[in-house]
């Protein structure tokens, strides 16, 4: 079977909101330090190497709400397909304290390499299908630690973050909001999003409706936590399209 770097889901789907996991995978490809970064397995499967439980919350939302989605299949120890292009942490050498051997010594051509190869190609797929419809809103899904090392606990079940341009983020918080007993996070465990990061590139330059939600990923470690928070979310993100709606029409009238 032949390797992609990407995989997209229900792309025939015809709903406005379209679904993107930077970070599904763990997997390095054979042809990247033939298929080894240096790194127990132990580390391949904590956060440094992807996002733990996002892939999965992602193909069950796709499923529910009738939406495309796109997944990279690469890790973000490869190379980082939520950075910008020119981001010095596009690869990453050291995270969360731990060292990575096969990127201690990566030079400029490797990593141009390694871009040709998987971030551009996750990316121009990214982009075909953000821009078939005018009105595309990219809703982009992440996992977080509930702790990194030497920090503090964070206590979010769910964060929203966003940049500038609230249009259905908003309306999306005010659903999360009003469920009693979650913690919601704004701009948390993160302020906001990088220039030149994947929804900089494909919604905030292209002026498109956003939103990116980080889940902590103690509660979507498996495929019952994944279904669960895909089901929850799913009518939130429904409603919150609907509010989206209903405001762009008033604004078009007004």
């Amino acid at each position: 079977m032949t390797y992609s770097p990407y995989e997209i889901l229900n792309s025939d789907c015809t709903s406005q909101l379209l679904l993107t996991c930077d970070h599904a995978s763990n997997f390095v490809p054979d042809d990247v330090a033939s298929g080894d970064l240096g790194l127990p397995a132990a580390d391949m499967d904590r956060h440094i190497a992807y996002d733990i439980g996002a892939a999965g919350v992602t193909r069950h939302l796709s499923a529910l709400l009738r939406a495309p989605a796109v997944l990279s299949n690469f890790s973000r120890l490869v190379i980082d397909p939520n950075r910008g292009a020119n981001d010095p942490t596009l690869v990453m050498k050291l995270y969360d304290g731990t060292i990575i051997p096969a990127n201690r010594h990566v030079d400029a051509a490797e990593i141009a390499r390694r871009k040709a190869n998987l971030y551009d190609p996750y990316h121009r797929a990214y982009e075909q299908l953000a821009s078939a419809h005018d009105d595309t809103i990219v809703v982009a899904v992440h996992s977080f630690t509930p702790r990194l090392n030497g920090r503090k606990p964070r206590p979010w079940h769910v964060g929203i973050l966003f940049a500038g341009d609230e249009r259905f983020s908003r309306p999306f918080l005010d659903e999360l909001h009003a469920q009693s007993d979650l913690c919601i996070g704004e701009n948390e465990p993160y302020a906001g999003h990088l220039p030149g990061d994947a929804v900089d590139q494909h919604a905030l330059q292209c002026g498109r409706a956003n939103a990116l939600i980080e889940l902590r990923h103690d509660l979507i470690a498996d495929e019952a936590g994944q279904r669960h928070w895909a089901q929850r979310l799913a009518p939130l993100l429904t409603n919150a399209l609907a509010t989206y709606r209903a405001q762009h029409a008033q604004k078009s009238l007004a």
